[in-house]
């Protein structure tokens, strides 16, 4: 059984929680509002300076299929910048959006946003890059799973760019701990898909996917995954959280939707990987809940993990899934997860 079933999420924190949300509405499509909830994150201290912070946080989705954004914003603190980051900082460095056609993508995505010419990445397909109004840098891939099945779909989160310090430990941590087990390729060199700025710089860079089993309740909307690791070779690298907040500005963590937590605590633990957060049973988010952890890589990013319990289908009829008494370890039938996308919010 895999011990993750996708990218449930990627966790952006924003000044102003509606504009983000409106961006990536208009610029990915994003736009079915699984919550909306307002509350202290008292579990969470250990990355707020010891002291319980409050925050607005809304998760929206892709219903063409891939992972959320969950749009994170301070309510009782200002957020702190974080320095602009480059290619190999130690952190999130961009998270990737799937799309059947990186070039045919490009014209529809660029009219949004400002976004670097198609490049081939190493292994020979075209991707591209822009940013959101706070700088944060996002990825166009292409990807083969989809939940709708259009010649030309653009959707969620399939995965993210990480800057490591050492490949050898980060590519144990996210093979060996989370079963990211397929190598894409390891390469080491100067690319052109980084941009102009960095062709004369070196890198190492590891693409590890997973192949999406779809035998958990969202996997066939979630997909499939793409972790590309990162290592700059001429230069020390930052932590792009270095003396900040979790919640800070910027991709603060990356969340995979996991079936048992049980299972996946206990082969982080074998792994000598341990739970820093744990909920241990529901956590109430309001519209929904679930129990949910947090693990560092080797680096210090934070990877949360989610088990979900309790989610909305659809909210004006008041039908929420209770996963609970259903299970884990079986997909919910497609007509069930369409109905999440009456849930959209339209401008």
């Amino acid at each position: 059984m895999a011990l993750i079933s996708g990218i449930q999420q990627v966790g952006i924190g924003c000044e102003n929680s509606p504009q983000t949300f409106k961006w990536l509405r208009k610029t990915f499509g994003i736009n079915v509002q699984i919550f909306d909830d307002e509350a202290p994150a008292p579990l969470m201290t250990p990355y707020t300076g010891g002291v319980v912070q409050s925050r607005r946080a809304i998760l929206a989705m892709n219903m063409n299929g891939g992972g959320g954004a969950e749009i994170w914003q301070f309510t009782s603190r200002k957020s702190a910048p974080g320095p602009a980051v480059q290619w190999g900082d130690l952190g999130i460095n961009a998270v990737k959006i799937k799309t059947t056609n990186a070039v045919q993508a490009f014209p529809i995505i660029n009219a949004n946003a400002l976004c670097t010419e198609p490049q081939n990445d190493p292994k020979g397909e075209a991707v591209f890059f822009l940013n959101d109004e706070a700088g944060n840098n996002y990825q166009l891939v292409k990807d083969n799973s989809w939940f709708k099945s259009d010649s030309q779909m653009i959707g969620g989160f399939c995965g993210a760019l990480i800057g490591v310090s050492n490949m050898e430990k980060s590519v144990a941590f996210y093979q060996n701990g989370l079963g990211l087990s397929e190598l894409v390729y390891d390469v080491t060199g100067k690319f052109n898909d980084l941009g102009e700025a960095y062709k004369n710089q070196s890198f190492r860079r590891v693409l590890l996917s997973f192949k999406n089993p779809q035998t958990a309740p969202f996997s066939k909307l979630l997909g499939d995954i793409q972790i590309e690791l990162i290592q700059a070779l001429d230069r020390s690298p930052i932590k792009t959280f270095e003396n900040r907040f979790w919640g800070d500005l910027g991709f603060i963590h990356l969340c995979f939707d996991v079936p048992n937590m049980l299972d996946l605590k206990n082969n982080l633990e074998m792994h000598n990987y341990a739970f820093t957060v744990d909920s241990g049973d529901t956590f109430d988010m309001g519209e929904s809940g679930g129990r949910f952890a947090y693990v560092e890589d080797p680096d210090g990013t934070l990877i949360e993990m989610v088990e979900t319990h309790k989610v909305p289908i659809l909210k004006k009829f008041g039908w929420y899934l209770n996963l609970k008494k259903r299970g884990q370890h079986k997909p919910l039938p497609n007509w069930m997860v369409s109905l999440m996308g009456l849930n959209k919010i339209k401008d």
